[in-house]
């Protein structure tokens, strides 16, 4: 990988942790965000919202490494052998399920908020 691109992406990602964490402390310190004021203020349910935003974003970053590792396994073997497209697409989607799971338990929590 060249020097620059590495400089790129670790910029980027730093980039998005100090906005990630500017929003994370505005969510908790915040009152609603309603412009009529007629919403009641959440107060009590922001670590069930925070554990599922957790949880998606795990399974996210779980599963992207899944799907690189997996994919890039799948194409070599599918290089030498193109037979195999149908068994190496299979072991990809199962590496995708990971996300999906984590969907379903923020869903849960979200709805138990």
């Amino acid at each position: 990988m060249r020097t620059w691109f590495r400089r790129a992406v670790l910029t980027t990602s730093g980039l998005i942790l100090i906005a990630a964490t500017v929003v994370l402390v505005m969510a908790l310190i915040g009152g609603p965000a309603s412009a009529t004021g007629a919403a009641p203020p959440v107060t009590g349910n922001w670590a069930a919202l925070l554990g599922a935003a957790i949880a998606v974003a795990g399974s996210s970053i779980g599963a992207g490494i899944a799907v690189a590792y997996t994919g890039a396994a799948a194409l070599a073997a599918m290089s030498e052998r193109p037979e195999l497209f149908g068994r190496a697409i299979v072991i990809v989607g199962l590496a995708e399920g990971i996300a999906v799971y984590g969907l379903v338990i923020g869903i849960i929590l979200i709805g138990r908020a």
